[in-house]
């Protein structure tokens, strides 16, 4: 598991959903084409996306820190 910090662009509707459109991490900017589930932790509101070469993301905002970060990564993607 990684914990990454990284910029994100993402759509705040006025009833509170909130779309990822894309992150930059590791220097990178990261188009969202799908969007998984989406839940409540301790540690924040997570999200489960797919990036437009069909990697899966979970993400996760801390909206009181108005941080976001990567909670997990394919494993291609993690540091060794």
């Amino acid at each position: 598991m990684t914990m990454d910090a990284l910029e994100v662009e993402a759509r705040f509707s006025a009833e509170g959903k909130i779309t990822v459109l894309s992150f930059t991490w590791r220097g990178q900017r990261t188009p969202v084409v799908g969007e998984g589930r989406q839940w409540l932790a301790e540690d924040g509101r997570h999200f489960g996306v797919m990036t437009i070469d069909e990697c899966p993301f979970e993400l996760a905002f801390m909206p009181e820190r108005g941080l976001w970060r990567v909670v997990r990564a394919p494993a291609s993607e993690r540091l060794a």
